[in-house]
């Protein structure tokens, strides 16, 4: 897409809000209750950062616990509009949110497939530039995943990952066919990289 406006995406879990520990599986998850939601201590100044710069805020989003049961739409539901009325406020507006509810393994037949909106597919963030009107070229991803990196690279965006980087991220970006992003601590950080105009790769 040529026109639009640009814009920034950003993952939600990990980027956002805090991932919840699933001592039942021993792993980090997305939170599933509004208990379980919490703000990483980055996520109110980023994001304040990049709106009062102008910057339109969309969330894009895999959220595979509806397809697997362990999430329902609902639950989605609550968990969404507790986000967005956190960031309100805070002063922040979301100029929108996509999620992708899909797996291939879900128990959901509805939902059990291989789709185009699950990252690393670009489907979320092509759906929202038609949506939006936004110009992926000029646009940013923000995330804390390889597959969030991925996506943006195929939609056309500018990328920051976000977290503690180590050298086995280089080869996983290798692995995936993608140029190593720019690199951020937080999403504070994140915002001042792309309010300044900088890639950190000059």
């Amino acid at each position: 897409m040529t026109g639009g406006r640009p814009a920034v995406f950003l993952d939600r879990d990990g980027v956002l809000n805090e991932l919840w520990y699933d001592n039942d599986h021993g792993r980090l998850d997305s939170p599933r209750t509004l208990d379980q939601l919490r703000l990483t201590d980055s996520a109110i100044p980023g994001l304040r950062l990049l709106a009062h710069a102008g910057w339109p805020l969309v969330v894009v989003s895999n959220q595979p616990g509806v397809a697997k049961g362990t999430l329902s739409d609902a639950d989605l539901g609550r968990i969404t509009s507790a986000l967005v009325g956190r960031l309100r406020t805070a002063g922040i507006r979301l100029a929108g949110g996509y999620y992708c509810r899909h797996h291939p393994a879900g128990v959901r037949p509805a939902l059990r497939t291989r789709c185009g909106c699950r990252k690393p597919a670009p489907g979320l963030l092509l759906r929202a530039a038609r949506e939006l009107d936004i110009n992926l070229s000029r646009s940013w991803m923000v995330g804390d995943g390889v597959n969030d990196v991925v996506a943006g690279h195929q939609a056309g965006c500018r990328c920051v990952w976000v977290g503690r980087w180590k050298c086995e991220h280089c080869q996983a970006f290798h692995t995936a066919s993608t140029d190593v992003p720019a690199h951020a601590p937080d999403l504070i950080h994140a915002a001042r990289l792309i309010t300044a105009g900088d890639d950190g790769r000059r």
